[in-house]
């Protein structure tokens, strides 16, 4: 039998697991580092994903319960555009990936994890980061922790304040 040392999943076995959508959830706990929320915007939000499929792995999720794009308001889906550009430009001043997946899960048959909340997916990629391991071992390894990785990207948020244009009294929002 093969091992994976993931000693920091003990953490998510052992919770209580939420009955509440957790995009709906983590900004009302105002907990932001313990809930890896980077950054708060007026209608949307950036999260660090729990679950990623690769170090960086952000979702931008609206506020607003809707559990598809085409439900979102104009005001949502353009927050949404501009945080992703500014997350793509953290992501490559933080982590210096070589290219990018980005993209929506819309519904179940679509590989939505939470279907009932839209939510953008943003996934930093490397070269040589679709190794052996996923194919031969059906495991994804992850090689850092994500509270590093979310220290990492926030000690360089200005990026993102300084594409949205943020004034530096809102930068701890």
């Amino acid at each position: 039998m093969k091992q994976l040392w993931a000693p920091w999943r003990i953490e998510y076995i052992l919770m209580e697991k939420p009955k509440e959508c957790i995009f709906c959830v983590k900004p009302r706990e105002n907990n932001d580092e313990r809930n890896l929320i980077l950054y708060r915007g007026r209608y949307c939000f950036i999260i660090l994903n729990l679950f990623p499929y690769n170090n960086g792995h952000l979702m931008i999720a609206p506020y607003r319960h809707v559990s598809s794009i085409e439900d979102m308001n104009n005001n949502e889906i353009f927050e949404m555009g501009l945080l992703t550009r500014a997350s793509i430009k953290l992501l490559r001043k933080t982590l210096n990936p070589d290219g990018f997946n980005v993209g929506f899960n819309i519904g179940r048959a679509a590989g939505a994890g939470i279907e009932e909340h839209v939510h953008m997916h943003i996934v930093p990629r490397w070269h040589g980061d679709t190794n052996f391991m996923p194919v031969l071992g059906n495991t994804k390894v992850i090689p850092e922790a994500l509270k590093e990785t979310y220290s990492k990207l926030k000690a360089n948020i200005e990026v993102i304040n300084r594409e949205l244009g943020v004034q530096k009294e809102q930068e701890d929002r």
